[in-house]
């Protein structure tokens, strides 16, 4: 069957399957006033999306007694504030954090983790002037992996990016340690069996004709080190990886290791949801 590779070149190469088309129905709008800064939130949640900590170490914190709302200490979980409160950590008060999305073409050897004591640079201290707000990364991107990570303070939009039901699609460039067969190109286009996972790429080809040794795959799946599971099963060893697309972005005009603030476009497309 004719498709298009990696650059868009016409060639004979796969037998992607795909599913009848089915008209999506349209999302109910959401009820959950938490969304909204002007509405009351979990107390770990206000505390989440001005900066502080995770939820989870929220919860922890308010457990722990080292929070109070209007001058009383709260210790029960699901405590609802308003931006009318007063809420206090460690007597300091916290206040609303304006949202940052920050897209970063990670360099080779950084790290995606917050904190890593073992690591001689992280992803954070790459964009550690950009701002005064404390962004953390969507998803990772292993040590020796490249390409496109997005960092946010936006934990909604994290989560609706991060969550195994949200499969956005991302396009990774591969340089293999040897020419992918056509033989072993049909097998990953068909699934293969990795472990506890089956895993059928969106799409696979060569990156150009004269050198089969690179490759472009796309998956919507999130699983951890997925493209190279993928490539290894088959006995290659993937000498570099790079990611060029993630949830409608591309690297264009973002060199190796520099990073920009998302347009206000590009965050309405995120929100909607209206990429693939």
């Amino acid at each position: 069957m004719e498709r298009e590779n990696f650059k868009g070149k016409k060639q004979n190469i796969s037998r992607k399957k795909t599913a009848p088309y089915k008209k999506k129905s349209a999302e109910p709008k959401s009820e959950n006033k938490e969304n909204d800064w002007d509405a009351p939130s979990r107390l770990n949640k206000f505390l989440s999306n001005s900066g502080v900590c995770s939820r989870r170490d929220a919860d922890e914190l308010i457990k722990s007694g080292l929070v109070t709302v209007n001058g009383n200490v709260v210790t029960e979980l699901g405590t609802k504030v308003s931006p009318k409160d007063e809420v206090k950590y460690r007597g300091k008060r916290v206040t609303k954090e304006q949202k940052v999305y920050i897209l970063l073409n990670k360099p080779k050897d950084v790290v995606t983790t917050v904190r890593d004591k073992h690591a001689e640079i992280t992803v954070l201290d790459i964009i550690k002037d950009a701002c005064s707000e404390r962004v953390y990364p969507v998803g990772r991107l292993d040590k020796n992996t490249t390409g496109l990570l997005l960092l946010t303070n936006d934990g909604e939009l994290t989560k609706q990016l991060t969550h195994p039901s949200f499969k956005k699609k991302k396009i990774y460039h591969v340089h293999l340690d040897k020419n992918l067969t056509q033989a072993d190109m049909l097998k990953i286009v068909d699934g293969l069996q990795l472990e506890d996972d089956f895993i059928i790429p969106d799409a696979i080809s060569y990156v150009e004709e004269n050198d089969k040794a690179q490759v472009g795959i796309e998956i919507h799946t999130g699983q951890n080190r997925i493209v190279r599971r993928i490539f290894e099963s088959l006995g290659y060893r993937v000498k570099k990886l790079d990611r060029v697309y993630f949830a409608g972005l591309t690297k264009k005009n973002l060199p190796r290791g520099k990073f920009r603030f998302l347009t206000p476009f590009e965050i309405s497309v995120l929100k909607r949801k209206s990429f693939k």
